[in-house]
Parts: structure tokens; C-alpha cells; sequence
């Protein structure tokens, strides 16, 4: 499985606190014409279409199937789905276009988080055994891993204050991110903890939004753009659904997803683009993930700018191939996770040509 995959065009709408003018419907009908527009490509071209949501979400089975209402009744298409990030019904998309008798694939994404509530939807996603019983929230459960960071030195509340402020300077300066203001670190860690140690501007905002992108596999990637993003690498991982079994302090599920992606080998990314939906996540994939000294680190703001739910995965791998298509460099790393406390973690390394 080597078939050469590139990401021809991307799409997303700008992440807002509540979508109240459109439904899912048109949320995605959006993303999916202008991805397709910027590749200069109809349905009709499309051998492949796969998306990520939730029906948690929406609070009923099968929502994603009035969706696909999105890309028309004509001509009819091969359509898959997963309950997860977007991020992985890319990778779904990527292994279909490796048995080569398929040239373009069709991913979206759609997450309105503002329709429940969200700390305790997510607990759907716990081990229904041992691990949901217990009642915890999710930002409960990113309090229990920020604390194992604190105990065992390797982070500080004051470090991730400053991730805060740094992600939201980033954000002011990108259009499809919410948080726009940056205030100090001082500041920041005057507020009042949501769930010790965690403050609000530790956490993600509620999100709603949709992302769309269109594959490509080999020479025909040409056909559609004049600077593809070339998918070199791509693998998954996840870690064991009982936290008790887990380490905390490390995530060694990314560790082994970027290794066997190829991350590690060669330069530094010019260009890192991690989905951390916290700020002591997001400290520690700083230290999992491939940083040299010129890389870019989450230039679009990242999850704790916008975090749309099981969009933001896959948001981080098209904010990492639209930079590269803007000239910002050759190479990156895109990762994105789902789950609770980084689960399962997906890392994608993209090249453009010089």
C-alpha cells in the first residue's frame, strides 16, 4: 500500500459559539461545494465519500444519513462513516484510494457542540464498565491527567497559561478561529478554576462548525491542482480504553503513530499542527511530537481557539496543508485524537514539492 495520496483542496466553515442560521444539512452542503469548487471537481468526479460526526451530538441514531443529502441524489456514490474525528474518516478515505480502482475521495466533517451538553456527552466515549460508571466529566478527566502532570514536574499552571495566551495570539490572526483576545499570563491565572487544575482558559471552547477536503491518489492529483499536498505518511494508534491501564504523563499511542507516519525521520516540520483540546495536552504533545527550532507550533490557534467536536481533528490536517500550499514551508505534521484524554491519535506527514 504506497499508492502516492495528496490533499487537492480544504474547506471549513469559521467555528462560532452556536450555529443558529443552518442545520447540518447546510453546514456541510457548504464545505463539501467549495472543497470541490477549489479543486475544480463535481460530484461526479468523487469514487469515494466518507465523514466523521456524532450522533451523541444530535441525539439520534443514524443523523449523519440526512447529510448526505448535502452532495445531491445524483449520480450515487460509495459513502462510509465513522464515529469519530474527521481525521480518521480521512484516513478511512486514504486506504480506500490505495486499491486504486478509485482516483478522488470526498471527506467532511460536522460537530454542533452547542446542541447538549457537552462535559457529560462525552462520557459516552468511556469504557461502559469500569471507567463511566464513576461519573466523571470530561473535564474532570483532563483534570486527573493535568494533575499527573503537576505531580510528577514535568508542567506547570503557569506554562499552560501561557499556552493559552500564546494559542489565542495565534487565533487573532486567523479568520475560523473564535478566541480572538490574548490576555496575560498573570491574568489568566487569576481565574477561578473550572475543575482544579484547571481554569476555563485551560479548556476548549464550545464549537460548532464543518470542514471538507478532497483526496486524490497518484499522478491524476494534477488534474485538480497545480500544488497538491502529498500525504507521505499516515498511521493511528490507540491507547487502552481503561485509564488505569494507561500512563497518563505520556501518550504513547502518538509516540508510535508518528514514528511508524515517518515523522521523525528527516528535518523538523516547517509546520505542526496538533489537536490538543487542552492546555496541559497540549504541553504535553510539545514534547511527543517533532519540533525543531524554525517549526511553526499550531499556527492556526488550534482546538483551544475553535474545538467543533470530531471537526477539529481534521481541521489540524487541513490548516497544516494550507499553509504549505501558502508557501509557509515543505514539510509538516498534522495530528489529531479522539477519545478521551488523546485515546486514539492520528499523525500525517505532508510535503509539497519544491
Amino acid at each position: 500500500m504506497n499508492r502516492p495520496v495528496a490533499i487537492v483542496s480544504f474547506a471549513q466553515r469559521p467555528a462560532v459559539r452556536r450555529e443558529s442560521r443552518f442545520d447540518e444539512t447546510e453546514m456541510v452542503q457548504d464545505v463539501v461545494s467549495r472543497a470541490l469548487d477549489a479543486a475544480h471537481a463535481t460530484i461526479a468526479d468523487v469514487g469515494f465519500v466518507c465523514s466523521g460526526s456524532s450522533d451523541f451530538l444530535v441525539g439520534r441514531p443514524f443523523s449523519f444519513v440526512t447529510v448526505i443529502d448535502a452532495l445531491g441524489a445524483w449520480p450515487p456514490v460509495s459513502e462510509s462513516h465513522v464515529e469519530m474525528d474527521g481525521a480518521f474518516a480521512l484516513y478511512e478515505a486514504w486506504v480506500r484510494l490505495q486499491h486504486g480502482d478509485v482516483d478522488v475521495a470526498l471527506v467532511y466533517a460536522f460537530g454542533r457542540s452547542s446542541m447538549g451538553d457537552l462535559r457529560s456527552v462525552s462520557t459516552a466515549q468511556l469504557d461502559p464498565y469500569l471507567v463511566a460508571g464513576l461519573g466523571l466529566d470530561s473535564i474532570s478527566l483532563a483534570a486527573l491527567q493535568a494533575r499527573a502532570l503537576l505531580e510528577a514536574g514535568t508542567d506547570t499552571e503557569a506554562n499552560w497559561a501561557k499556552i493559552a495566551m500564546d494559542r489565542r495570539r495565534a487565533a487573532a490572526e486567523n479568520a475560523n478561529a473564535q478566541l480572538r483576545t490574548s490576555p496575560d499570563v498573570e491574568t489568566l491565572l487569576r481565574e477561578p478554576y473550572l475543575t482544579s487544575p484547571l481554569r476555563k482558559h485551560d479548556c476548549p471552547p464550545i464549537s460548532d462548525g464543518a470542514a471538507a477536503m478532497v483526496l486524490v491518489g497518484g499522478d491524476r492529483a494534477f488534474d485538480y491542482t497545480v500544488r497538491p499536498v502529498w500525504i507521505r505518511g499516515i498511521d493511528h494508534r490507540a491507547e487502552p480504553h481503561t485509564l488505569g491501564l494507561r500512563t497518563l504523563t505520556d501518550s504513547t499511542s502518538t509516540r508510535l503513530a508518528a514514528e511508524r507516519a515517518g515523522a521523525y525521520n528527516g528535518p523538523p516540520p516547517d509546520v505542526l499542527e496538533f489537536h490538543a483540546p487542552f492546555t496541559s495536552q497540549d504541553a504535553l504533545l510539545q514534547r511527543v511530537l517533532p519540533i525543531g527550532p524554525n517549526t511553526a507550533v499550531n499556527p492556526s490557534g488550534g482546538a483551544l481557539a475553535a474545538h467543533p467536536l470530531m471537526v477539529a481533528g481534521l481541521t489540524r490536517v487541513g490548516e497544516a496543508a494550507s499553509r504549505l500550499v501558502r508557501g509557509d514551508g515543505l514539510r509538516a505534521v498534522a495530528h489529531a485524537t479522539s477519545g478521551p484524554l488523546l485515546q486514539q491519535n492520528l499523525v500525517a506527514v505532508l510535503e509539497v514539492d519544491p
